[in-house]
């Protein structure tokens, strides 16, 4: 492996998400969060702070107040160019404070007692009686000056204070924030790395369990999660291993009765054709000849319902079509009508004339044809087939019925008709059972499968039930309707 493929393969696996990974990622962000929302809070505090408690306001008073006792100008003015060197000195310490704060002092009658030089260049506005007491604001030279106004009996005072730019103010506490955030940090991120890493590794156990498993192990895991966030994640897995296993079992003895049922056809198509081939006598070939005969329609009938039941096993189901069911019921009902006339066996049909709505229509064909060749095949010659179509009062659920008058199914036997190559005991054709699979002959014990089957992609059920009369028996399907139409 070359060193550019090894080191993509290590970038890949760094780029790979982890949960790990996600969880710091999250903690960072809430920090910045955090961050931002401290910076946010200040902000609107200072806001208010130099709004309704502003400290130029107590800064003027306090200096108004240690001069009233002052009777010298010249001491008043030495008072504040010292308070104003102060103020600079510590201005620049603080290093967050902008620019110079300015003074200008004059006696009670107007005359100038001390100004600042810098105020001879700034041209800032004078004094105005009406400003006393109150904090407002002029433009020098671009920048924002907030001036203080007051005056007491022997002196009048202004103090012009340039001001922070909320820039500023946010620069220079975003800054101050951040280191305790940063020394915060670690002590939060170190947890959450080792919580999050500890508690994958229950998560990492179960995945190597069931990596070192084999291919063919459908066994319960075997995992006991002591973390009650990781039973459910067991329970779903053992209940899924447990329907795949009960199907590779289904599928399993279904491929075997499979096998089964077409040796059977074929070791008679091999002797009726050995007999065809060999026999002298014309009577001999022709029976070999209906023998081989049905033994290939018994074979094709098995293919075709294997094929059938192997289309409705498969997950995808097709898109259901709007239909119109009774006008296609009585289609399939013409359809069976001449095996039926053969055997002289009466089908009637009760259905409204319309009843149209949206069906898995290749499912319903399944239902429907097998259910009638079932009736067909094993009712007695002479006998009655009633089908039946409806949907219930609420609207919600389309019923289907297919009832004959014959010998019925014993009781014994009602659980296991809509097994997989079932056959009863001693049933045939002959004798009216409606096991399909009873028929030494055309039987393959797949038709009442497939029809459950069928019944269960539509989402529905079928289930046995009384005949006509209180004879034979009754097979009827109920089917939910998505929506329904007409």
């Amino acid at each position: 492996m070359s060193a550019r493929t090894t080191l993509r393969a290590r970038w890949q696996r760094l780029a790979e998400p982890t949960l790990v990974r996600r969880s710091v990622v999250s903690v960072l962000l809430a920090f910045v969060l955090v961050w931002g929302v401290l910076l946010c809070y200040i902000f609107m505090t200072y806001k208010h702070t130099i709004t309704n408690d502003p400290g130029l306001q107590k800064y003027g008073d306090a200096l108004l107040v240690s001069l009233q006792d002052v009777t010298n100008p010249a001491h008043a003015a030495a008072a504040i160019d010292s308070t104003e060197t102060w103020t600079y000195i510590r201005r620049r310490q603080i290093g967050i404070f902008p620019g110079k704060t300015l003074h200008a002092l004059s006696d009670a009658d107007g005359n100038p007692v001390f100004a600042s030089h810098e105020l001879k260049t700034l041209n800032l506005p004078p004094r105005h009686p009406e400003a006393v007491g109150v904090i407002t604001e002029a433009i020098a030279e671009g920048t924002v000056y907030r001036i203080y106004t007051g005056h007491n009996a022997r002196w009048a005072l202004q103090v012009f204070e340039p001001k922070r730019t909320d820039a500023a103010f946010l620069a220079y506490n975003g800054r101050f924030i951040l280191p305790y955030l940063l020394l915060a940090m670690p002590f939060v991120l170190v947890p959450v790395w080792l919580s999050v890493r500890n508690g994958l590794k229950p998560l990492q156990q179960l995945a190597s369990r069931i990596a070192r498993r084999n291919n063919d192990d459908l066994q319960p895991v075997g995992f006991d999660a002591q973390h009650r966030e990781l039973k459910p994640l067991e329970q779903s897995l053992d209940t899924l291993l447990a329907r795949m296993r009960q199907k590779v079992e289904r599928e399993r003895a279904f491929v075997q009765d499979a096998a089964h049922e077409i040796r059977t056809p074929l070791a008679v198509i091999t002797a009726q054709a050995h007999v065809m081939a060999r026999s002298q006598s014309e009577a001999e070939r022709t029976q070999a000849q209906a023998h081989l005969e049905q033994a290939i329609a018994r074979t094709s009938h098995l293919a075709q319902q294997l094929l059938d039941l192997a289309a409705l096993d498969e997950a995808q189901r097709p898109t259901p079509r709007d239909l119109d069911v009774a006008q296609w019921l009585r289609a399939a009902l013409a359809q069976a009508a001449p095996r039926a006339m053969a055997r002289q066996i009466e089908l009637s049909l009760d259905a409204p004339d319309s009843l149209t709505t949206r069906l898995d229509l290749p499912a319903l064909e399944s239902v429907v044809h097998n259910l009638l060749d079932n009736a067909v095949r094993y009712s007695l010659a002479g006998g009655t087939v009633a089908v039946g179509l409806r949907v219930d009062d609420g609207g919600t659920t389309l019923q289907l019925a297919v009832q004959d008058d014959g010998p019925g199914i014993p009781a014994a036997e009602q659980g296991k008709v809509f097994e997989r190559f079932y056959r009863g005991p001693g049933h045939a054709a002959s004798s009216g059972s409606h096991n399909d699979a009873g028929h030494a002959t055309n039987g393959s014990g797949l038709g009442l499968a497939i029809v459950r089957q069928a019944a269960l992609r539509m989402g529905g059920q079928v289930r046995l039930g009384q005949g006509l009369g209180g004879r034979g028996v009754g097979f009827f399907v109920e089917i939910p309707l998505a929506a329904r139409r007409g």
